[in-house]
């Protein structure tokens, strides 16, 4: 698979092509987890959408300058916007062997124009180069509704240590208050049972055409996320590695 390479870390050939990969999967899925224990083990970067427009806005460039006007405004920021974040962040180095997106694509129209970027960059490169940007694969972790309720409603954090909790699967050893240093946990605001409802909602509604979409080009691996972490990363993995075999 891939590149041919020199040295292997943790089991992986450090030059490894593992290409793009695209998270999907409802709130509370596990795709952030997923997404770093991935990006860990073959050493590409994780890309969130989140991240990239914060860093524009903090940094006043000109795609931060027109997404701010935006979101004064009250509005979304333009699909046209977050694509053209999105690509320049695809040119750089670390993307040499591949990407995992996170957060993106979100419509069906994305996608299109991740499909349509991706073969502009393939154009006129080598074997190794085509691969870092060959057509997405796309995990889909399934998770059962009242799984992803609790995973999100039961979430727990420390404000001192930042460690995360959930009385439902992971719960403190006192009830309220961090193992590690005794502060009383809190939780966000938008994990209130009626948020998180609606949001899964919100996340069926946009997120089934873009399923199909891809489902129909005999990309999307669809895997339990109610297992084991360690079991869904296992399975993650072996979907990458026999979908970029030779």
């Amino acid at each position: 698979m891939g590149a041919q390479t020199s040295s292997v870390v943790g089991g992986v050939a450090k030059e490894t092509v593992v290409g793009p990969i695209i998270m999907l999967g409802p709130p509370g899925a596990g795709k952030g987890t997923q997404a770093k224990l991935i990006a860990q083990r073959y050493e590409i970067p994780q890309i969130s959408t989140g991240d990239l427009l914060r860093d524009n806005v903090a940094h006043k460039t000109d795609l931060g300058l027109r997404a701010q006007a935006s979101m004064d405004r009250g509005d979304l920021v333009p699909d046209d916007l977050v694509c053209d974040m999105v690509a320049l962040r695809l040119q750089l180095a670390d993307c040499v062997k591949g990407f995992i997106l996170d957060g993106f694509p979100r419509t069906v129209q994305q996608a299109s124009w991740l499909d349509g970027y991706l073969e502009t960059m393939r154009a006129g490169k080598n074997a190794a180069g085509q691969a870092a940007c060959a057509p997405p694969v796309v995990i889909r972790l399934m998770v059962e509704y009242n799984n992803s309720l609790q995973r999100i409603v039961g979430r727990r954090s420390c404000p001192t240590c930042g460690r995360i909790y959930n009385i439902y699967f992971q719960p403190p050893i006192v009830e309220g208050i961090c193992d590690f240093d005794g502060t009383p946990l809190v939780s966000r605001l938008d994990d209130s049972e009626d948020v998180v409802k609606e949001r899964l909602k919100t996340y069926e509604r946009q997120t089934l055409p873009l399923v199909d979409y891809y489902r129909a080009q005999g990309r999307l691996v669809e895997i339990d996320g109610d297992l084991p972490v360690e079991d869904v990363t296992a399975r993650t993995v072996q979907a990458l590695e026999s979908r970029r075999s030779p």
